[in-house]
């Protein structure tokens, strides 16, 4: 039995902040003794933490950390977004590889969340000896602790089945290691994980309140008793545990309001600004070069992939967009009169490319490709793929606590009004209204779900939690690409869960059951 240390090893760097954030000492000298001797030490073992979350893995140019995450999985298999004409990608748009043991692309979230889960446990396994104030060592604990619960949310949302089809938690969770030991290990139930990491978020917004620290000013990629908050409030969404949802949602914005309509139209989605509750770290001189989120994303990237292939928003959803909505400007809509290659969505010439060209300058490279319905929401700060990667903001825990309050009943009132706070009082529409009450009023909160989170990796975990078909179309009804023009129901491509790597059963005995 071949252990695949790549899985199960130990990472820890240390890091330093601000422009030599990734700076780096030989590992050779960073045994356990040493990173764990003082609390200064695991401070930057939790910077190095952080550092994974934006490196590049598998020698692979796509496997960039969380931004991949992001990309492969929320938003290209989702209902809502393609990446115009990139038909050699149906594969993994189409969902084909979620019962291909031996693929990459079931290997690569496992990878890289336990890479996660096994550096956070080294320091929660050790941190309480270490030398330093015990205000300091708590602090560091609660950031590691926030780490494993957010890794085991995430791996869940692909490896388990959706809470609606898990007999109220009873179905095939996963292996949950909590310490440094690396032996066999079954797999729990689904119950159990969300079980870990609810005690995990708790002893952590105990650690951080007892602390009385948070993160440093500047520091939006570390995290904090806010990201915690942040982390409960989609963990119970995902659970279905809708009031520990809307409670912790609340808290999680309390200190982060929403971004003005200027951020949104202009770097909102590229740099930390006031909504901004955790994100991954990037900078010019820690780049990743063709390998980040960005370069895959970014409508003004100099990378091919988003020069010939930009990303673009569905016809249907921005057709549901009122035209006096700030987002509704964020995508190229075709006007009346403008053409394009309705079988590519393509524009060479006329009146839609003139006007990408002349409206979008400077969010275009200027080889890119236009296409009708295509993206300006995500743009690089430098080239070719700089820009910081938002894991939580405001908007989603006003979202998070609207669906909740669905749900619960009797809030309809609480609900409109958060929906109104999200798009009018926000700027982002000024003339939005909402009377909407009971089943009308939970599918205005998914539409404005859809449309504020556009984009940042929610699209396939959304349609999975709400167990609701995919159904991309093409012209004249839709504006996919006939290769991504798919129906996928609940019930399709095992259930939409990731089936268990196979190198991680090849390594791991006690599940060897479940490659059947």
């Amino acid at each position: 039995m071949k252990k695949i240390l790549s899985i199960l090893g130990i990472a820890l760097l240390f890091l330093s902040c601000a422009s030599d954030y990734l700076e780096t000492v030989p590992q050779s000298s960073t045994g356990t003794s040493t990173i764990f001797e003082s609390a200064d030490n695991a401070r930057l073992a939790i910077n190095g933490i952080c550092r994974l979350m934006v490196s590049q893995y598998l020698e692979s140019q796509g496997m960039n950390g969380e931004g991949t995450i992001k990309t492969w999985y929320g938003n290209y298999p989702g209902n809502d977004f393609q990446k115009s004409n990139l038909s050699g990608w149906s594969p993994i748009t189409n969902l084909d590889y979620t019962e291909r043991a031996t693929s990459t692309y079931a290997y690569y979230p496992w990878f890289y969340y336990y890479k996660l889960i096994g550096n956070a446990n080294a320091i929660i396994s050790n941190i309480d000896a270490a030398s330093g104030p015990d205000g300091d060592k708590l602090f560091i604990k609660a950031q590691a602790l926030t780490f494993r619960a957010y890794s085991y949310l995430m791996l869940s949302q692909l490896y388990c089945h959706r809470w609606k089809d898990s007999n109220n938690g009873a179905s095939r969770g996963l292996p949950l290691r909590v310490d440094q030991s690396t032996g066999e290990l079954p797999a729990s139930t689904l119950a159990e994980v969300y079980q870990l990491i609810y005690n995990d978020l708790d002893e952590a917004i105990a650690g951080y309140k007892e602390s009385e620290q948070s993160r440093e000013k500047g520091d939006n990629y570390s995290p904090d008793l806010s990201v915690a908050y942040a982390t409960y409030a989609r963990s119970a969404l995902t659970r279905e545990d809708w009031t520990t949802a809307a409670g912790y949602a609340a808290l999680a914005r309390t200190d982060y309001p929403l971004m003005s309509n200027a951020e949104y139209v202009d770097g909102g989605f590229n740099t930390p600004n006031s909504e901004w509750i955790w994100s991954c770290y990037s900078a010019s001189d820690q780049t990743l070069y063709y390998y980040s989120f960005f370069a895959y994303q970014g409508s003004n990237s100099s990378a091919s992939v988003c020069r010939s292939y930009p990303c673009s928003i569905s016809k249907e959803l921005y057709n549901k967009i009122p035209d006096t909505d700030v987002r509704k400007g964020m995508f190229l809509g075709p006007k009346e009169g403008e053409t394009y290659t309705t079988s590519s969505g393509r524009a060479s010439s006329g009146a839609m490319y003139n006007r990408a060209i002349a409206d979008y300058a400077n969010k275009l490279y200027e080889t890119s490709y236009i296409f009708a319905y295509m993206q300006f929401k995500f743009t690089v700060t430098d080239q070719p793929g700089i820009g910081h990667v938002n894991n939580f903001r405001t908007a989603e825990m006003y979202l998070i606590e609207a669906e909740a309050n669905c749900h619960l009943g009797g809030k309809d009132t609480e609900t409109q009004n958060l929906l109104i706070a999200l798009n009018k009082t926000s700027g982002r529409n000024p003339d939005y209204a909402c009377a909407k009450t009971g089943s009308d009023l939970l599918e205005e909160v998914k539409l404005y779900r859809k449309i504020e989170l556009w984009g940042e990796g929610f699209d396939w975990f959304d349609y999975k939690r709400w167990k609701e078909p995919i159904s991309r179309k093409t012209e004249p009804d839709g504006s996919f690409h006939s290769a991504f023009a798919v129906t996928i129901n609940p019930s399709d491509k095992n259930q939409w869960t990731w089936v268990y790597p196979a190198k991680e059963v090849d390594y791991n005995d006690a599940l060897n059951a479940y490659l059947e």
